[in-house]
């Protein structure tokens, strides 16, 4: 295996970094609240980061996550990468494919996900959904929704006509809100086996933002702890600080190169179920570490939650339980292999 970007993943690994940078501030984080930054996520329209992703695959889509990750850019990329343009180029109809992949290129179309499966969505008739959704990120940004019903089936639907949104705020600003659906029409995505596939993108890719995540909830402890000084000497200068350091690290790593491997295993056609479950269980289990060790090394401050290291706190403990917390994903990913699948 090899995880080496290719010239075009790298060349747009360095764009995205250049415009979270610029444009995803403490200052602008601030302004947003709760809510996205519009102006951002048309940026990365503009400058062909959510069409690209086609064709740079999951492993790009990753390497690009981790950019976001590192800034908690409050824009739905991820969500209208992830339920919009992989899930429809791999399972959508010719028609679907032509209708909605252009408006999710330019950003006129954002599609939210509704998954893991909902036990309390049904399909009623034939392109009808009846049901509700607790929680979905993005989905107050969002034009469309892609739903998992209870019979883990995939359907995509217009918010409009049916649906009914009530804003929820959770711990991190992803612009959420419950989902009510009442004879919402829908139209069905892909065959059966869709919907393993697409959990299984999604938690890859989401491994992908913890990454970045806890890099940039390391990269400013490092910072701290370098300047921040204690009885006349900096605080990395202390080997308990150093150790709490390198075991951030390390772990930091373990969710990189695992979703690395499973998004790098998806693009070559080979299984990958396993090795995206081993990435949703680093990025459960590591990334709550990593986040809690980068608020502790900054002390007092760490605990002042408009501090942007209190951001990625907020963002890495999110992350911990979407698509299913570290115990979860550990018996499903044991059940797999029992199985042998």
């Amino acid at each position: 295996m090899d995880f080496t970007p290719t010239e075009a993943q790298a060349g747009a690994r360095d764009l995205a970094a250049r415009i979270f940078g610029d444009l995803s501030t403490h200052e602008r984080l601030r302004a947003a609240g709760t809510g996205s930054d519009p102006e951002l996520f048309k940026a990365l329209c503009t400058a062909g980061l959510v069409g690209a992703v086609a064709e740079l695959g999951l492993l790009g889509l990753v390497l690009l996550l981790e950019e976001q990750g590192r800034t908690t850019a409050q824009v739905p990329y991820a969500a209208t990468c992830v339920y919009g343009l992989l899930a429809i180029t791999a399972h959508g109809t010719p028609e679907q494919r032509e209708r909605l992949l252009p408006g999710i290129e330019d950003g006129s179309v954002v599609v939210a996900g509704a998954l893991p499966a909902q036990p309390g969505v049904r399909a009623v008739a034939r392109g009808e959904l009846t049901g509700s959704v607790p929680f979905v990120p993005w989905l107050r940004d969002a034009t469309h929704v892609l739903v998992a019903d209870a019979a883990r089936r995939l359907w995509l639907a217009p918010l409009g006509e049916g649906t009914a949104i009530t804003p929820v705020e959770l711990t991190a600003p992803w612009s959420g809100a419950r989902l009510t659906l009442e004879r919402a029409p829908a139209q069905p995505l892909g065959a059966p086996g869709a919907y393993a596939d697409l959990l299984a993108t999604a938690r890859t890719a989401f491994a992908g933002l913890q990454a970045g995540v806890c890099a940039g909830s390391l990269a400013r402890a490092v910072a701290h702890t370098n300047t921040r000084e204690q009885f006349g000497r900096p605080l990395a200068t202390r080997q308990a600080v150093q150790l709490r350091a390198a075991d951030a690290h390390m772990d930091t790593e373990a969710i990189r190169v695992t979703a690395y491997e499973a998004a790098w295993r998806r693009d070559a056609g080979l299984p990958y179920a396993t090795h995206a479950l081993t990435a949703a269980w680093w990025a459960s289990e590591a990334g709550q570490r990593v986040v809690h060790s980068g608020q502790h090394l900054h002390g007092g401050a760490g605990a002042d939650v408009d501090h942007p290291v209190h951001r990625h706190f907020l963002w890495g403990r999110q992350l911990d339980a979407h698509l299913g917390c570290g115990a979860e994903v550990l018996q499903e990913l044991g059940e797999l292999i029992a199985h042998g699948e």
